[in-house]
Parts: structure tokens; C-alpha cells; sequence
């Protein structure tokens, strides 16, 4: 196992945490001199909070931590292409690497909408390292979504 996979099943945890509570089950952890300083997951609908990701409820506690909004030397992984509000706070707390998991068509903003997190305007660029476990990161989310279609189907063919 690599040292990005040990990471990324860290993340994956975290993802579980967030499916366990009926969340869109998105993991993250940040590492910082090759130890996990900040853990988060998913918690948008339980908070009621658009702000409520996985990787800003990292940043926020990482940043506790090393007690500095800098998060120079650490790297995130996240089980899901950061979203632009995600890849924004990623490149605004300097961090210097993200390692994900699989990538969003939908929303995501390190190279498959827009790619934030190394554009070449900013003052910080982001090193990049995509597909760390994908199938497993895929098939989680998948699984969840299938889930919860099926149980809308339930519930309106029950009404």
C-alpha cells in the first residue's frame, strides 16, 4: 500500500462517518509531517450548512492545529474532486498538495469543470495527484445514491 492509499482509506473512514448519518458520503484528512492532523466529513444536511464539506471542516480544524490559516507542508486528501467553494479554500490556505480520490463531472474544480486549484493566475498553485483509489471512492458514492433513489421510489409509491 502507498502512502496516498494509506491516506486516502483515512479519508474513506471519514466518508463512511458522513454516509453513516444519512450524508453524502465525502471524506477528507489533512497530513502534515507524515501525520494526520485534521479529519472531516460531510455534514451539510445535519448542520444545515452550505459551508458544511468535508474539506472545510479540515482546513478549519487543521488550521487550529498548526495554529496558522497557513497549511504550508500539508496535503489534503479527499475522497471527491473538490467543489469551487472547496478548491478556493484549498488554494487560499496554501496548501501544497490534494490527492483525490475520484473526480466530479458535476461540480468539480481541479480539472473537471474548472481546474482552481492550479491555475496559473493565482498566487498559489495546488500539486495535483487524481485517482487514488477511484473505484473505491467511486462505488462508495454510487452505492449511496442508488440508495437513496430507491428509497424515493419507495416512499412515493407508498404515498
Amino acid at each position: 500500500m502507498t502512502e496516498d492509499e494509506k491516506y486516502m482509506r483515512a479519508a474513506l473512514t471519514q466518508a463512511k462517518k458522513a454516509a453513516a448519518i444519512g450524508e453524502v458520503p465525502i471524506g477528507c484528512v489533512i497530513v502534515y509531517e507524515g501525520k494526520i492532523i485534521a479529519r472531516g466529513y460531510n455534514r451539510r444536511n445535519t448542520e444545515k450548512n452550505t459551508l458544511a464539506h468535508a474539506e472545510i471542516t479540515a482546513i478549519r480544524k487543521a488550521s487550529k492545529k498548526i495554529g496558522d490559516w497557513r497549511l504550508e507542508g500539508c496535503t489534503l486528501y479527499v475522497t471527491l474532486e473538490p467543489c469551487p467553494m472547496c478548491a478556493g479554500a484549498i488554494v487560499q490556505a496554501r496548501i501544497d498538495r490534494v490527492v483525490i480520490g475520484c473526480m466530479n463531472g458535476k461540480a468539480g474544480c481541479a480539472g473537471s469543470i474548472l481546474n482552481i486549484l492550479e491555475e496559473k493566475r493565482f498566487n498559489h498553485q495546488v500539486e495535483t495527484t487524481r485517482g487514488v483509489l477511484e473505484s473505491t471512492c467511486s462505488q462508495m458514492l454510487s452505492s449511496f445514491f442508488k440508495e437513496l433513489r430507491r428509497q424515493k421510489k419507495e416512499a412515493k409509491s407508498c404515498t
